[in-house]
């Protein structure tokens, strides 16, 4: 599994800043429709009942929401940076300004957990963190992201 099969270059963004978790949310899901055609309000209630579960901030300014979802086919990549954190009750209690998404098949399984684990390596790197902490272009982002990989892999 490679991040360029889960992250299309059109699904990353730079948000100047978002006033909320829910707010952020409703622009991942609003990505998640423009990207891969998936109801917004589906994926803000995914993303929304997962998230009561436990925060999905895993520390060091980093968040990855995931749900699964039944409209979903394939494992779906959303990548944001903000440009002013946000809190996100991570373990660590610091604020998130990078945030990667994943929506799942309510079958996915394995692969979904396959794909939560490459994302979590890839942004605990902290060299990778911080070249995408320092840019602001979407498509430099993705090549960072999806090159981190291939030189991670090598």
């Amino acid at each position: 599994m490679q991040l360029s099969e889960l992250l299309k270059p059109a699904a990353v963004k730079t948000i100047a800043s978002a006033t909320s978790k829910k707010r952020l949310f409703h622009d991942i899901a609003e990505m998640a429709h423009v990207n891969y055609g998936f109801n917004a309000h589906d994926v803000v209630d995914a993303l929304l009942e997962r998230e009561n579960l436990g925060p999905t901030g895993v520390g060091q300014g980093i968040a990855l929401p995931h749900a699964r979802l039944h409209e979903a086919e394939n494992i779906c990549g959303i990548f944001i940076r903000l440009e002013k954190p946000l809190d996100f009750d991570s373990v660590d209690r610091q604020p998130v300004d990078l945030v990667f998404t994943l929506l799942a098949p309510d079958a996915a399984g394995v692969e979904h957990l396959k794909a939560l684990a490459l994302v979590s390596r890839t942004m605990r790197n902290p060299s990778i963190c911080a070249k995408l902490r320092a840019n602001s272009d979407p498509a430099t982002i993705h090549a960072i992201l999806t090159e981190a990989q291939a030189t991670q892999a090598a």
